[in-house]
């Protein structure tokens, strides 16, 4: 029984060849252990998250052979949004029973299946995987039938070219990009021996803040970064960070003349009150206790190219990674239309619930 530690994948920048292809699922890792009418729902560190998704211990029960460990992902999916929802799925750890339950009941959660580690008696983790797949697709056999079902397991393909459109597309889905697999690896927990390719992209965003290092208060610790919307409003789309030290002593120095006062700037208090989406939103986050949220305003005169990976909504869903400064772009022009939009594509159809 738990904790095992999950196996792990290194990033590539292209498909490799001569592989087992997955989707990458944007949700919470979790290793299930079924034994019986116990279910254990572990994360990738190791902490139990079984209280919060009392509907994934309900589908286990009611899917899962009688004894069983598999590892996959918990997913909130909006199936008339056809978007996957990891803010929704966020919410779920909470400290109040009753609310996890609601939330149960109002954005259920679900579990993709993508490896098999134990089987009744039998540990899998030293046959290959494609030994381990097989065995886990007969193990789920009756909920893949069932379109009804919130136990799923993931797509595979062995052919290179489809990987690739499924890259392409299942973006627009909400997923986060491929994981690839050699056919004769064993489950090596803690290892990272599989591959992941994820979107990169870029895009020339305004400088619109700072927070300060955890360590020291004369360092930089993250950039906060605004795009203009149709209104010609500047939202906050996220952070840029992973600077060296000592560079970010030299932003700190650098910024200081940019330093602006609170009611001249876009995400004064009188726009966070009015609804816009601006940093502020966070820094009484419930996700971030204890950690100081706030930020020094800069005026938003300098713009920087970052490089992302995909957008959630209207924010990039990871910390945006620095490229330049972009002295020949002028603020006003860093509008959300130079971001690529993914083609849409059918949820559902990924699931396999129709």
């Amino acid at each position: 029984m738990p904790p095992v530690k999950p196996m792990l994948a290194k990033p590539v920048k292209t498909i490799p060849p001569g592989q087992m292809y997955e989707p990458k699922w944007d949700g919470f890792r979790s290793i299930v252990f079924r034994d019986g009418d116990e279910v254990v729902i572990g994360s990738r560190n190791e902490k139990p998250l079984t209280r919060y998704f009392p509907d994934v211990v309900e589908a286990v029960l009611e899917h899962f052979p009688d004894r069983a460990v598999v590892d996959g992902e918990i997913i909130v999916a909006d199936t008339e949004g056809n978007r996957l929802e990891f803010e929704a799925l966020q919410q779920r750890i909470h400290p109040a029973d009753s609310r996890v339950r609601m939330l149960a009941e109002q954005t259920p959660a679900r579990f993709v299946a993508f490896d098999l580690l134990a089987l009744g008696d039998d540990d899998l983790t030293r046959r290959p995987l494609h030994e381990r797949r097989a065995l886990l697709e007969q193990a789920l056999d009756a909920a893949a039938a069932d379109p009804s079902a919130r136990v799923h397991v993931t797509p595979t393909t062995q052919d290179v070219e489809e990987a690739q459109r499924w890259f392409e597309q299942f973006e627009g889905a909400g997923l986060d990009g491929l994981i690839a697999k050699p056919l004769d690896l064993t489950y090596q927990p803690d290892k990272r021996v599989m591959w992941k390719i994820k979107h990169e992209r870029t895009a020339d965003c305004v400088l619109a803040g700072y927070r300060v290092h955890k360590g020291s208060t004369d360092a930089i610790g993250s950039l906060l970064l605004g795009l203009f919307d149709d209104r010609g409003v500047l939202a906050s789309v996220g952070v840029c960070g992973s600077f060296p030290m000592a560079r970010r002593k030299e932003l700190f120095v650098e910024l200081q003349p940019l330093v602006s006062e609170w009611e001249d700037h876009p995400w004064n208090w009188a726009a966070h009150d009015e609804g816009e989406r601006t940093p502020r939103k966070n820094e009484t986050s419930r996700w971030n206790a204890g950690k100081d949220l706030s930020f020094t305003p800069l005026r938003p005169k300098r713009v920087l190219e970052v490089r992302y990976d995909y957008m959630e909504g209207a924010r990039f869903r990871h910390v945006a990674q620095f490229v330049r400064w972009r002295p020949d772009r002028e603020p006003a022009s860093c509008t959300y239309d130079q971001l690529e939009r993914p083609v849409r594509f059918d949820l559902g159809e990924v699931l396999g619930t129709r």
